[in-house]
């Protein structure tokens, strides 16, 4: 009798043993709640029309992928080129902008007053997570670690379309900004 309970365990056991070994790629597979958080506020992102990529960002150092948010500009009305970086991940010799942040380059033409305090405004509100504020002809990007749903996120929306509104049109390189077959003025 003994005998006969000790092969039942045995053969339980056995099958509770494949059992987990079916069950456990399945539980690899169900994403994590900050993947499920992230990808939510990817895809509400998007659907604001902003582009998510994961690039290596404009740092020294890290060459690791990480999310960049771009608002574009106009195709006619390019943006200028300047970086800003979080003072963490930024060398003390860089030209200090606002608290916490260091020009990486600055833009060739200075921005005027009330765009210089609408993006030191937008600067102080950042997550901390957010590194790099870089602007490019072709759009303002925003890298960071996404540490944020998107209802958090949205509230600093409407700043950087105003910011990004406020840059179109305003390229380091003016030759560029004249749109093709348009006469230089």
């Amino acid at each position: 009798m003994h005998q006969l309970f000790l092969e039942m365990a045995m053969t339980w056991l056995f099958i509770l043993f494949i059992l987990l070994l079916v069950v456990s790629p399945v539980m690899w597979l169900k994403p994590s709640p900050r993947q499920r958080r992230v990808s939510a506020l990817r895809t509400a992102a998007i659907k604001t029309g902003l582009t998510v990529k994961l690039e290596k960002p404009p740092l020294h150092g890290i060459d690791t992928a990480m999310p960049v948010y771009r608002w574009g500009y106009p195709q006619s009305r390019l943006g200028p080129d300047f970086a800003l970086v979080r003072d963490d991940h930024a060398s003390a010799a860089l030209k200090s902008f606002a608290y916490g942040w260091r020009w990486r380059w600055e833009p060739l033409r200075p921005l005027p007053n009330e765009l210089e305090s609408r993006l030191k405004a937008l600067l102080e509100r950042l997550p901390q997570d957010a590194i790099v504020v870089q602007s490019h002809r072709h759009a303002l990007a925003l890298w960071w670690w996404e540490s944020q749903d998107f209802s958090r996120f949205s509230t600093y929306l409407a700043d950087f379309e105003a910011l990004r509104d406020g840059l179109a049109g305003r390229p380091d390189d003016t030759a560029v900004a004249v749109p093709f077959g348009q006469p230089k003025v």
